[in-house]
């Protein structure tokens, strides 16, 4: 039996949410450092790129959960949060495609 859950209480999951959060802080992290030093490219990817990578890759595992745990239950909703995760992610790494950091 399929359990009925609004979109907005799978939205409040922290599986849900919490990729999210997670591209937004990668994306900012990009952001401001290419604010505070532009675009520099060393030998060494270090300490931003390194925290980049973490909150990309750590997002994984959640995201697998969420979607082995609430696509069966609530395919569409759960699609909806699916795709603002990939949206999310999308944005994160957008920068790092285009400027080739």
């Amino acid at each position: 039996m399929r359990e009925a859950m609004p979109t907005g209480q799978i939205a409040r999951l922290p599986s849900a949410w919490l990729p999210i959060a997670m591209s937004s802080v990668a994306l900012a992290v990009v952001l401001s450092c290419l604010l505070l030093f532009g675009v520099t490219r060393t030998g060494d990817e270090g300490a931003v790129a390194h925290l980049w990578q973490l909150l990309m890759t750590l997002q994984v595992p959640i995201v697998a959960y969420f979607c082995i745990r609430w696509l069966p239950r609530a395919p569409k909703r759960a699609l909806g949060v699916l795709v603002l995760q990939l949206t999310a992610a999308l944005a994160a790494m957008a920068p790092v495609y285009l400027l080739g950091l």
